[in-house]
């Protein structure tokens, strides 16, 4: 494994841009979201599917839960390409 991604089906996108700094200018509940996510988020997007929870909903903490079901979503379209067909957590989709 030449990087920290691991295996994934999921498109991988480079970047010339400071990862560090676009992850020092997201808001704090961000920043700590991504921080614990099961999946190696860029600012960028991560910050792009908040702000549009954001809009939709008007509340924080809906946008949180709606980036967790997001990423649920993601890791189980991802689970059975690195897993296998027959592995049992993350086959409910939200």
């Amino acid at each position: 494994m030449a990087n920290n991604r691991g295996r994934t089906s999921l498109k991988c996108k480079r970047k010339n841009d400071n990862p560090m700094g676009a992850y020092d200018r997201l808001p704090a509940d961000l920043r700590h979201w991504v921080a614990s996510a099961a999946l190696p988020w860029r600012a960028q997007s991560v910050l792009k599917a908040y702000d549009k929870a954001i809009k939709r909903t008007g509340r924080v903490d809906l946008a949180m839960a709606e980036l967790d079901r997001i990423q649920r979503n993601l890791l189980a379209k991802d689970a059975p390409s690195v897993w296998g067909q027959d592995y049992p957590a993350l086959t409910e989709r939200a």
